[in-house]
């Protein structure tokens, strides 16, 4: 009628519970652990895409050509950044996923390939301008960052050239 359990099984029933807890509470987070290493998309334009402050000769002119040679890296880096990619995006935030091109690992693969050599071509650019620029005249400095600048601000009709 009445079952007797022993003070020892009643031990063993209780180990097989928290054994059983514990292995479930094991694999629930080490599921959630590798659920959360879904490669992250990588972005087609990465970094600093615009320019605060957009000059006229005058601005530029009274500058002295330490703040032209920051500007000019500056327009550079925004450039060196959208203009390959312009076909993609003009604006950061885009995924090869939002335009629809297949994420396989060789596509991401040759995204990852262009951002290390956008990078090392920026970089490379940046250390040779830093050496050489100085000697540049300062009209012709003031004259390729207005450029720089009239071809960023253009950027903004890039639209009107689509044809859906």
């Amino acid at each position: 009628m009445y079952r007797f359990v022993s003070p020892r099984s009643k031990k063993n029933l209780k180990m097989k519970t928290k054994s059983t807890l514990c292995i479930a509470i094991f694999f629930l987070m080490a599921s959630v652990t590798f659920a959360q290493k879904k490669n992250k998309e990588i972005t087609i334009i990465d970094g600093k895409v615009n320019i605060s402050k957009y000059h006229n000769f005058d601005q530029l002119d009274k500058m002295s050509k330490g703040e032209l040679l920051t500007l000019y890296g500056e327009r550079i880096k925004v450039i060196v950044n959208i203009l390959p990619n312009i076909a993609f995006a003009t604006k950061p935030g885009v995924t090869m996923g939002s335009l629809g091109i297949p994420e396989t690992k060789e596509n991401q693969k040759a995204l990852e390939t262009n951002r290390e050599a956008s990078v090392e071509y920026f970089d490379s650019t940046i250390e040779f301008q830093k050496k050489i620029l100085p000697y540049s005249d300062t009209r012709d400095l003031i004259a390729a960052i207005l450029f720089y600048e009239e071809t960023l601000k253009s950027l903004h009709t890039y639209n009107d050239f689509r044809t859906d």
